[in-house]
This record gives structure tokens, sequence and C-alpha cells, in this order.
């Protein structure tokens, strides 16, 4: 198992060591340190930590949530605050830079331990997460066949797709559906996400939880659409029936 790396951010010298130490015991790695805003940033883009324990209220002209922002924005590498103050002013800000951790002064080693763990973990699935997105649905460019397949993730394989073999997107909660005429798919994304993913005219919303593949209808029932082969019914969301309308070639 790889050893964590860690810089060090906080102003008082002794609470610095000790922290050093605390580590050190803990079995991680301290990469760097600094007691300033400037510094912490220098630190982090040249030694690149796995994760940096940030002291909010630094001296200096920059505090440690400016410099957590900046680190932030330089690299995507998770921040956990450490500080005294509790106020929920200092809170609110320290939000917004969404940190991974917050640790409040004094503490102890477990809690110390615990919070990085958590961190490191929370951040690994965060980018896990978007590698995935980046992979599933990017689809390939080139010749118009190579155009109609994506890339689903189906018991941590990725399965190649054609487009035209869905029937319709379903969304559940926190994941969508990917529904072809024997088979289903359920990933970790937002129906906003899959329908910029499905480009070109062939799929269309009809309702706040559905997509279908228009060429896939083989009737319409108000308020429903049945599709061909599996007749699945979907229902028509009321602000889409005056686009279906005119997707299709109405006679």
């Amino acid at each position: 198992m790889a050893i964590t790396n860690v810089l060090v951010v906080e102003d008082e010298k002794i609470v610095n060591k000790d922290i050093q130490l605390s580590l050190k015991k803990l079995g991680y790695n301290v990469v760097g340190s600094a007691d300033n805003g400037a510094d912490a940033i220098r630190e982090a883009l040249e030694k690149k930590p796995d994760i940096v324990l940030m002291d909010i209220m630094l001296k200096g002209t920059m505090n440690g949530i400016e410099a957590a922002s900046e680190i932030r924005e330089k690299m995507n590498i998770p921040v956990v605050y450490l500080t005294a103050y509790t106020d929920e002013s200092t809170l609110e800000r320290a939000k917004k830079t969404e940190p991974h951790g917050y640790i409040i002064k004094p503490f102890k080693e477990v809690d110390l331990h615990t919070t990085i763990e958590m961190a490191i973990y929370k951040h690994s699935k965060e980018m896990e997460l978007l590698k995935e997105r980046d992979m599933l649905y990017n689809i390939v460019e080139g010749s118009k066949e190579e155009q109609d397949l994506i890339f689903v993730k189906s018991n941590s394989r990725l399965v190649k797709l054609k487009v035209s073999d869905i029937y319709f997107v379903e969304a559940l909660k926190d994941y969508v559906v990917i529904n072809t005429l024997d088979k289903r798919y359920t990933i970790h994304s937002t129906m906003k996400d899959i329908q910029a993913k499905l480009r070109g005219d062939k799929f269309m919303r009809i309702h706040r939880s559905y997509i279908i593949n228009t060429d896939r209808i083989a009737a319409i029932e108000q308020p429903n659409v049945i599709l061909e082969n599996d007749k699945k019914v979907i229902p028509i969301g009321g602000s889409y029936k005056d686009e279906l309308a005119e997707r299709i070639n109405l006679m």
C-alpha cells in the first residue's frame, strides 16, 4: 500500500512540529510544511502531496481558505482544514472551497488519522467517477459508424454499445438506466449529462424521467409512447407533448 504524502500548513511552529510528529507516528510521509499561504501554494505545486492539512487562520496577507482555494484551482488534491475557529462565518467561507475534512483544534491522533483516510477515500472515489464519466460516454470520433458507439461500465468492465441499440434511458434517483432490447446498464450519471452525450436527432426527452430513441417508437397512445419489440409503455410529460409532435412525421 502506497504511503500517503502530506503537506502541513500551520503558522504556529510548535503546533506544526507536533502535527508532523503525529503524522509520522501514524505512518504518513510529510513531504513539506509551510507557515503562510504563499509558501503553501508553492510547496503544493512543487511537492505534489496527496493531501494538504491547512490551518485556516494563517499570518500574513493570505489566509488558509484563500490558499486552499488557489491550490484546488491549480491542483485537484484534497484539503483538510485545521482550525480552532468554529464560528458560522468562518465555516461558511471554508465550505465554499469544498474541503474534504475539517478538524477542530486541539485534536487527537485518532481524529487526524480518521479524517485523512476519509478524505483520501472520498477524493479517490470522486476521481474514479470523473474518469468513468469521461470514458463511459466518450463517443468515438471518426467515421459515422464509430460515432454510433459509446462505452458503458458493466460488472467492472467497459462494454462497447451501439447508440442505435438503445431503446430508452430512465432516471433512477442518482443513477440512470440505459435500456437496450435485452439488457440494462445502471450507471452513476444525470439525465442532463446523458442528453448531452446522446447527440443527434434520434433521442428525445419525453418525460422528466425518460429519454427515448424515436426510431424505436411503435405507436403513440396518449398519454404514452409504446416502443417496438418489447412493447415498453413510457409516459409523455405534459411539457414535452408539443416537441414530440414536431419531431415525428405526423400525417
